[in-house]
């Protein structure tokens, strides 16, 4: 037996699920084929600079989208970089329907994650289990540079909406666009 039918054959008897539902080969395979592998260095990948929101923060703040649905073609994590500037912060929130893991590369935060408050150094790594609120605080004199991971796409298409392409004229977002914003990503992510 070849290798694929192999892993098609141990797909079907395992029951391979797709976003909870069984797919068929057929549908296994247009997934499959729409995935493509991806090697970025540290700075490649969809640079995206915030668009400020009202209460959140300043427009400036930058993230690169590396792996998600729409970069590498993956249907079942996310994975982003950011920085953020002394004294900025990623506000409270939760995804419902994501565990999340953030790595600092470099800096200091004051994070709270469910009642847990800590501050943490380069190398800290926090788990963020689906539906528990989390914020981040830079305490430190210098920038944090964090790695984010999601169990699930979802959280990205928001910080698309949320943000340009590096580059692209960055004007703020209204308080009636947070809100319908807000409102259609609520599946992915709430913020208090």
């Amino acid at each position: 037996m070849q290798w694929p039918s192999l892993v098609r054959g141990i797909c079907v008897v395992a029951a391979c699920a797709y976003g909870g539902a069984l797919l068929a080969p057929s549908q296994r395979e247009t997934i499959a084929a729409k995935t493509s592998p991806l090697v970025l260095e540290e700075n490649e990948g969809e640079r995206r600079v915030v668009r400020g929101w009202p209460g959140h923060s300043e427009p400036g703040e930058s993230f690169i989208l590396k792996v998600d649905p729409r970069n590498g073609g993956s249907s079942h994590l996310v994975f982003l970089t950011a920085d953020l500037a002394p004294e900025g912060e990623i506000p409270t929130h939760r995804h419902p329907g994501a565990d999340e893991i953030l790595f600092l590369e470099s800096g200091t935060a004051r994070v709270q994650v469910g009642d847990l408050v800590r501050e943490v150094h380069a190398g800290a790594t926090v788990f963020i289990p689906a539906d528990t609120w989390i914020s981040v605080t830079n305490v430190g004199k210098d920038h944090i540079r964090a790695v984010g991971v999601f169990s699930a796409p979802g959280f990205e298409q928001y910080m698309r909406e949320v943000s340009v392409r590096e580059g692209e004229k960055n004007v703020p977002v209204t308080e009636a666009e947070d809100a319908a914003i807000a409102k259609r990503h609520s599946h992915a992510v709430v913020y208090k």
